[in-house]
């Protein structure tokens, strides 16, 4: 018996082509907006074999408080534009090391690097296929 992974739409309004981004399309959007931002170490895990948490993880390294600003306030607004809006508040911040966003299917970490090295999600999350790395 083979399981097949199906694609949901993410809730928000369409995009200017009219359509709605699946949780495959968004997590690649998110990688661009954190790459355009200058984050490094980018990983796309792949989490639907493996959990009900989210169908993606966007996990991503900032050498700064200011990067990591600038990183979730980039995927923010041009996820708003899109009428895509996170669960909750960006968790984390200033000087906290580690900010989330949630977007149900697809979740975004920013890590400054002793953070991330410490928390280590990719081998937390051995399990989950790597997308890519950037």
């Amino acid at each position: 018996m083979t399981t097949s992974v199906q694609e949901k739409e993410v809730v928000g309004t369409p995009t200017a082509g009219g359509t709605r981004l699946n949780s495959t399309e968004l997590a690649h959007k998110i990688v661009d907006l954190v790459e355009d931002k200058q984050a490094s170490d980018i990983a796309l895990l792949d989490l639907r074999q493996v959990s009900v948490l989210a169908d993606y993880f966007v996990i991503c390294t900032s050498e700064s408080d200011r990067q990591t600003a600038a990183i979730v306030d980039s995927v923010a607004v041009d996820l708003k534009r899109d009428g895509l809006l996170p669960l909750n508040p960006a968790e984390g911040g200033k000087g906290a090391g580690w900010t989330l966003l949630d977007y149900a299917d697809v979740v975004v970490h920013v890590f400054d690097p002793p953070t991330r090295q410490f928390y280590s999600l990719e081998q937390l999350w051995k399990d989950a296929p790597v997308v890519l790395k950037i």
